[in-house]
């Protein structure tokens, strides 16, 4: 007998998914704002003066980049590691089987 694996139909569930979703993005923000810190300190050593234009473009750039990065990454596992996927892949499988049978 297998154990249906919980989705993200069952509230307690999806609020666990989401919080764990949450902490995860807490700790990219910290990378990514570590990313920009970064990348204006190499444009400082190794580019000469930075405008504020210049710091603010690449700090906004490069922290932004990273967060959208990790952002999409975690909805990748979080909808994998759910069990959503594989919810959605019935349902196509079944809108398929439908389709097929009612030619």
């Amino acid at each position: 007998m297998t154990e249906s694996k919980p989705t993200l139909d069952d509230t307690e569930y999806s609020a666990f998914v989401w919080r764990r979703f949450r902490a995860m993005l807490k700790w990219m923000a910290l990378a990514s704002a570590a990313a920009a810190v970064a990348a204006l300190a190499w444009m400082h050593v190794y580019g000469g003066g930075l405008t504020i234009a210049v710091a603010l473009a690449t700090a906004f750039g490069v922290g932004l980049t990273v967060f959208m990065a990790a952002a999409l990454m975690g909805l990748v596992f979080l909808s994998s590691g759910s069990g959503h996927d594989e919810v959605v892949d019935e349902q196509g499988k079944d809108s398929l089987a439908r389709r097929n049978n009612s030619r």
